[in-house]
């Protein structure tokens, strides 16, 4: 496919895929620019299609800047348009074109192509727009039921001014990456870890240490894009993902993160793949409740090892595969491989994603690298670089 010069790429999860996106005659419209964009900043050739209702909210000319493609509104004798494409998103879908479809009602070209999607069974989603009082009403919440007796995902947003809003085109494209994707082959559960720690020496001071969560974060997007079942245990960050994964447990203190892991790992399914990227503090304080007093001289903070995470979740991970990663700090390349040997040595791990501060801080040559457990290295040069091999490590094992 050859590359889309109207649009920045930010990711291949959809290279190749020919996407219809439909746009009814809802308010939300008008975020259909927004959302023919982020399809093909992630590799999508998008069709989009209007019903007659839409062109009174949004300019065909308008979707056609965005889409990089003329709009289809009219009638055509041999729809060829609708013969080879890949999935298929609605939004906003309006209350009326949702009953259209689930009673076969085809009368334009937008209704014609949902029945021959739905008829192909390839990947469908739909994005409910419309106020809480029509929401609510039953006939609703039968035609959402229809839908997914037909095999349509829905998607929608917690109410917000009295409505459901379309979610982002952001939020929206990473669920349709899912949706397609998780249908190739060796899709895996996988946890992610990622953030740093808290651990309180009383009830107003604390120790934390310096971890972003950025690297997980885009791990774990990336992941689930790639249509992956991503479970996230998440502890202290100062970064935010930029779209809401499905399944985030939080807990900043090391030991309540070690209990959520050991839990994930108990649950049925159990991750088949471990990704560690959290920091976890390697000491912590004796917890005081109440204020140590200010105006002293010195205080001496007496500080003792937490548990080793890797270490302890290696009894309870059963045949799940794990990376790792490790961070130092003033040492030579040769002397990191040589550790993260040991860190997958110790604790039974596939490989460890090694890094360097001042690389982590400056990255020049590489952003880091892969040690594996046969001994060989490989230097990656970003962190769109890291979740690409993690990805394909994942699926290959």
């Amino acid at each position: 496919m050859g590359e889309d010069t109207g649009v920045t790429a930010k990711g291949s999860s959809l290279d190749g895929k020919r996407v219809i996106l439909a746009v009814s005659g809802g308010i939300a419209a008008t975020e259909s620019i927004k959302l023919a964009r982020e399809l093909r900043r992630h590799g999508a050739t998008v069709f989009p299609m209007m019903s007659n209702s839409a062109e009174g909210v949004i300019s065909p000319l308008a979707l056609s800047w965005g889409s990089g493609v003329e709009v289809i509104t009219k009638w055509d004798p041999e729809m060829s348009q609708l013969d080879d494409f890949d999935g298929l998103i609605l939004a906003p879908a309006t209350r009326n074109s949702i009953a259209k479809f689930t009673h076969g009602i085809l009368d334009s070209p937008l209704m014609m192509a949902l029945s021959a999607a739905s008829g192909q069974g390839i990947p469908m989603l739909f994005v409910p727009s419309m106020h809480n009082d029509l929401f609510h009403d039953a006939v609703t919440s039968d035609l959402l039921t229809s839908l997914e007796e037909l095999g349509v995902k829905v998607l929608m947003e917690e109410p917000s001014e009295g409505r459901r809003k379309q979610p982002s085109a952001t939020k929206i494209v990473a669920q349709y990456c899912n949706l397609t994707n998780k249908r190739l082959e060796r899709r895996k559960r996988v946890a992610v870890t990622l953030g740093g720690n808290v651990a309180h020496i009383d009830s107003v001071r604390r120790i934390v240490n310096a971890s972003t969560g950025k690297t997980g974060w885009a791990i774990a997007e990336y992941l689930h894009r790639m249509g992956h079942d991503v479970v996230c245990v998440v502890g202290n960050t100062s970064s935010d993902p930029t779209f809401p994964l499905p399944d985030v447990r939080l807990d900043e203190s090391p030991e309540g993160m070690l209990n959520e892991s050991i839990q994930l790992a108990k649950t049925s399914p159990e991750p088949q793949f471990w990704i560690h990227a959290a920091a976890i503090l390697d000491y912590e304080p004796e917890y005081n409740s109440g204020k140590f007093p200010s105006g002293i001289d010195s205080w001496n903070l007496e500080l003792s090892p937490t548990k080793k995470h890797l270490q302890v979740l290696k009894e309870h991970v059963g045949g799940s595969k794990r990376i790792g990663f490790k961070l130092e700090v003033g040492v030579d390349e040769e002397t990191l491989i040589s550790k993260s040997m040991g860190l997958i040595s110790d604790n039974d791990l596939e490989a460890v994603v090694a890094n360097l501060l001042d690389e982590v801080h400056n990255p020049s040559s590489k952003r880091c690298r892969i040690v594996f457990s046969n001994g060989s290295v490989e230097s990656i040069q970003d962190l769109s670089g890291l979740c690409k091999k993690i990805e394909e490590f994942v699926v290959s094992n």
